[in-house]
Formats: C-alpha cells, sequence, structure tokens
C-alpha cells in the first residue's frame, strides 16, 4: 500500500484516483504514526517550498518521513513541488529543505530574447538519462505535462535520471537509493504518467 502524504498542499484526490484506475492501494494520510510506519510514499505538492517546508514541519511530519525514508529505507516518490523538498534548499525561499537528494532548486533563468516563458506550464517530451525504476531508456517520445518555475539541481550527475529541454538542458526526475522524483504531474499525463505511477506501484 502508498500512503500519499496528506499536508494541505498537493493534487492528492487525482493521484488516489490514478492509483485506484490502476489497482493500486493508494491512500492520503497526514497522520504522523501512519507515514513514520509506511510500505511506500509519495509526497505530492504544488505551490511555494517554504509554504509547504513549514506546513510539513508545523503538521510534525519531518522526523516521521525521516524515520521512514532514512532509516527505515522505504520507496519514496516526490511529485512536482514534493520533487524540489527532496532537496537541500530552494532558491524560493529560506526554508530547509529534506535533504534526501544532494542538490538545491534553482530558478528557470531564460534569455531577455527567448519565447518561452516562466512559469514552464504545459507539455514537453522528456529524456531519460539512465536506466531506472521509473524510466526504461528505450522508450522514447514520452510526454508529461509541466507547471513550474523552478528545477532542481543535483551535485551528482548520476543522480539525474530524465532532462527536459527548456531553453537549457534541466534536470526533471532524480533517483537515488529509494529516493524518487519526478518534476512533471504523472496523475495529469494520462497513459505516460500511469506507466510512472504503476512502475513506482511495483517497486519493492
Amino acid at each position: 500500500m502508498i500512503t500519499v502524504v496528506d499536508y494541505g498542499v498537493g493534487n492528492i484526490g487525482a493521484i488516489t484516483n490514478m492509483a485506484e484506475y490502476l489497482g493500486i492501494d493508494a491512500r492520503p494520510s497526514g497522520d504522523p504514526k501512519e507515514i513514520e510506519s509506511a510500505a511506500k510514499l509519495i509526497l505530492p505538492g504544488v505551490g511555494a517550498f517554504d509554504k509547504a517546508m513549514a506546513t510539513l514541519r508545523n503538521r510534525k511530519l519531518v522526523d516521521p518521513l525521516n524515520h521512514a525514508v532514512r532509516e527505515r529505507r522505504v520507496p519514496v516518490l516526490g511529485i512536482c513541488l514534493g520533487m524540489q523538498l527532496l532537496a537541500r534548499s530552494s532558491e524560493e525561499g529560506s526554508e530547509t529543505g529534506l535533504g534526501w537528494i544532494n542538490a538545491d532548486v534553482k530558478r528557470i533563468r531564460l534569455p531577455a530574447t527567448s519565447s518561452l516563458k516562466v512559469p514552464h506550464i504545459g507539455w514537453l517530451e522528456i529524456r531519460p538519462r539512465r536506466e531506472s525504476a521509473l524510466f526504461d531508456r528505450s522508450n522514447r517520445r514520452e510526454r508529461f505535462y509541466f507547471d513550474h518555475s523552478y528545477f532542481v539541481d543535483c551535485d551528482d550527475p548520476n543522480d539525474v535520471t530524465a532532462v527536459i529541454d527548456y531553453g537549457e538542458e534541466l534536470c526533471c526526475a532524480v533517483s537515488s537509493n529509494n529516493v524518487s522524483g519526478v518534476q512533471f504531474h504523472p496523475e495529469k499525463s494520462h497513459r505516460f504518467g500511469m506507466r510512472v505511477l504503476e512502475a513506482f506501484g511495483k517497486l519493492r
């Protein structure tokens, strides 16, 4: 069973609905004890980095999350802002992130002459960088739905599992041991998103 962390900052209904469609048992919970003892976790997120981290701390969920992910080593998937929370810090604010990935979150910066916009909202093809539990490098032309102004900048290139081209090459998915994250919204990405969520559901 997947526990979807419910801390009031996320697209939880759409995630659990997609999981149910795929036959995956995924249930939202904001109970620290349930999160601490979870078999598998999804950390969603929509909005601002500082508000999300402050909310996790105010609801006393950081220690249970750390126990599950760092000590018990359960699989965790961060989605959109949830992926950014896996990092140490963000240029969006001053709060300290969870630090499960050796990375920092940076704002997308485009040349003044660029026709692209920030925030980036819409569909983009991803390019898998390496084989991982969520991505198969043989699968090309997979398109996902994004809505973001920031991206995760990893210290170790080996932690980057997929990238997008948006003015420059940007990380859009990470993986390190039991920790994974995707900048896009699987729950809004139709069959491509279903495949990612189904792959996470099969992790042990």
